[in-house]
């Protein structure tokens, strides 16, 4: 297949190119801002029908969350306008696409992980835009399959994990917010699942991937330390009142992966495994 990779440049996008080598039955198509605009409609729809795509999985986000909150025009664009048209270019081919999502979609009021099924509810307009990407895609293409990720990170980009080992360097003490519970997310898991998909076939509808497990943030900072051998840092915890942001976060977050796992019969390492294998990676 033709296969079209949006946001290379980000972390999963990176993680999904370092496994392309593993299936040269596939001729993969990596392009970010600089070799495909996706919020232009016109470009976005001569770019699939001239290299004849067959699916998109479609990386591309705005992520910041709480730029969101004052860039809600540019968040709009590429959250859920763009997905939009990519959907509908590929549904012209009758291909299909993988689009990814968040956790934010949800409120965090739960007490138990949400499934599928539960009504979405975001608080942010990173969320908001988000879900309506959903919605737009799951209109426009009919064999489309939306993966609700969170927590992301990877040896690339920016993220929390190399944020807690850089800070853990340079200062003594740290304050991590204890209160929001969540799971994180190895994007080479991640591409590894989207890879297994792909293989499997698409069978559309939402779906839910993260490691397994669920930790707050405090202790994801205090097992990162942990892993990375950092012992010079004190990280203290905070109630979420006490570190203000633009933009509302989820208190809990945990995602049930039932359906993934079962529907493709993937395995889901554990959160703390996959952290120390990607720090392994990051040669510290």
């Amino acid at each position: 297949m033709n296969i079209l990779i949006t946001g290379c440049d980000g972390q999963l996008g990176k993680e999904i190119q370092s496994l392309e080598k593993n299936y040269p039955q596939h001729h993969f198509f990596n392009t970010d801002v600089a070799e495909l605009d996706i919020t232009n409609q016109l470009a976005t729809a001569d770019y699939v029908a001239r290299h004849e795509i067959d699916g998109i999985v479609n990386c591309a986000a705005f992520t910041a969350v709480d730029k969101a909150e004052d860039s809600k025009e540019l968040c709009t664009t590429l959250n859920t306008i763009a997905p939009a048209y990519l959907a509908a270019a590929i549904e012209k081919r009758g291909g299909w696409m993988i689009h990814i999502s968040t956790d934010y979609v949800f409120n965090g009021n739960a007490f138990k992980p949400y499934v599928e099924d539960d009504t979405p509810s975001p608080n942010s307009v990173y969320g908001s835009t988000k879900l309506a990407g959903e919605l737009g895609v799951q209109k426009f293409c009919q064999h489309t399959m939306i993966i609700r990720t969170a927590w992301l990170y990877s040896p690339h980009g920016n993220n929390f994990v190399k944020t807690m080992i850089r800070l853990g360097k340079e200062k003594e003490e740290l304050g991590v917010i204890f209160d929001q519970i969540g799971t994180p997310t190895y994007a080479g898991d991640l591409a590894e699942a989207i890879m297994a998909v792909i293989n499997k076939g698409i069978v559309p509808g939402v779906y839910h991937f993260t490691n397994e497990g669920a930790i707050s943030w405090y202790d994801f900072a205090k097992a990162i330390h942990r892993v990375a051998g950092i012992t010079n840092c004190r990280v203290r915890p905070l109630h979420t009142s006490e570190y203000p942001t633009p933009a509302n976060r989820p208190h809990y977050s945990v995602l049930d992966k039932t359906k993934i796992k079962t529907t493709y019969s993937i395995d889901i390492p554990y959160w703390e495994e996959s952290l120390r294998e990607c720090i392994k990676k990051m040669n510290y």
